[in-house]
């Protein structure tokens, strides 16, 4: 992967992923469960590909230090925990979830995506965050 398109790259697939998550959660209160389901399948495929992607970015590039100074710095480190331990978080409760509406066990994956969803939609959207201040500030 080119170093210089990685950060790029990785924003828009947290982006993708969180329009998805949103479309999909519209979806499913419409009644429209196809189109939920296909939002929540292309909400993790991207979210996967976000993953492979960052790994190898970062496996090229190494750490990037944030450089700001005064309240964005404190701001950018609060967001930036936030987010890396509730990306850690994601990973199992969203398969989890898929798991169960696989299973077609509606009731535990409804009671599931109750606490999914707004869990991966923060990861989603503050990893845009984070680009955006580590990368365009």
């Amino acid at each position: 992967m080119a170093l210089a398109v990685g950060p790029s790259l990785n924003a828009v697939l947290n982006a993708t992923s969180a329009i998805l998550l949103m479309a999909g959660a519209l979806c499913i209160k419409a009644g429209r469960i196809g189109a939920h389901r296909a939002c929540m399948l292309a909400a993790c495929a991207t979210s996967t590909l976000f993953l492979i992607s960052y790994v190898a970015y970062h496996a090229q590039a190494g750490s990037v230090h944030f450089r700001g100074t005064g309240w964005t710095r404190p701001a950018y480190f609060t967001i930036l925990i936030s987010h890396t331990i509730l990306a850690v978080v994601i990973v199992p409760l969203a398969a989890r979830t898929l798991f169960l509406a696989a299973r077609e066990r509606f009731a535990d994956h409804r009671a599931m995506a109750r606490w999914t969803l707004p869990v991966w939609l923060y990861v989603s959207v503050t990893g845009v965050v984070v680009y955006l201040m580590l990368y365009r500030l």
